[in-house]
């Protein structure tokens, strides 16, 4: 996410809402397929709600849970 967004690496912090760091919803979308090929997962259709960095990191846990359950996680 650092390296994506040019952003220092402190400020990624858990709870750090999105929009603070300058990310508006089409960034994080583009940002989501990024991960999409990174963890070899599929994105759901269903909407889901992303407004911190944390959002990300569950989100991308519980799909690579769900779709790659003999792996470990990342």
């Amino acid at each position: 996410m650092a390296e994506n967004f040019e952003l220092s690496e402190s400020d990624l912090l858990p709870e750090r809402m999105l929009e603070t760091l300058g990310l508006d919803s089409l960034s994080v979308i583009e940002f989501m397929f990024v991960l999409e090929d990174e963890f070899k997962i599929k994105l759901s259709d269903e909407r889901v709600e992303i407004k911190t960095i944390q959002d990300i990191v569950d989100l991308i846990d519980k799909l690579v849970a769900e779709q790659h359950p003999s792996e470990p996680k990342h």
